[in-house]
């Protein structure tokens, strides 16, 4: 279950990542910009991804924008710490562009890197009836 918490959350926060970054690059921004943007936006596919399901079981918006919140927050949170971690601490690969193998390759490894970062943290959550166990009640 945790390992498919972490990939759901994985799931958004590489949309995010990959559309901040292809959109920061294209308009030609800077790192920090770019990388504000990519977070930002992580957060808003990995709460939407999880509001779809939730919305989908019936439950009003309110709770459902609730139930996200507390569902993701943590797990989107040390996936971004990582994954960013990552891209800043690899040589070169904040220079690179779209066009670039090293751009792909860092983002595909630091991504790779956060799920297995984030698994246990989504593991811990689940344990305490947190995290995505909050989610599940609402899954049919």
């Amino acid at each position: 279950m945790a390992a498919r918490a972490t990939l759901h959350c994985l799931t958004g926060c590489a949309i995010g990542e990959v559309l901040g970054m292809v959109i920061g690059t294209a308009l030609g921004w800077g790192n920090l910009p770019t990388m504000i943007l990519a977070i930002a936006l992580a957060f808003v596919f990995g709460y939407s991804l999880t509001l779809r399901g939730v919305l989908a079981a019936g439950v009003d918006f309110r709770t459902a924008f609730r139930v996200a919140l507390a569902a993701d927050t943590l797990s989107i949170a040390v996936m971004e710490l990582i994954d960013n971690g990552v891209i800043a601490l690899w040589p070169s690969a904040m220079d690179a562009t779209l066009a670039d193998a090293l751009f792909w390759g860092a983002l595909a490894a630091s991504l790779a890197i956060a799920f297995v970062v984030t698994t246990p943290v989504n593991r811990w959550m689940i344990g305490r009836d947190k995290g995505h166990a909050v989610v599940h009640q609402y899954h049919h």
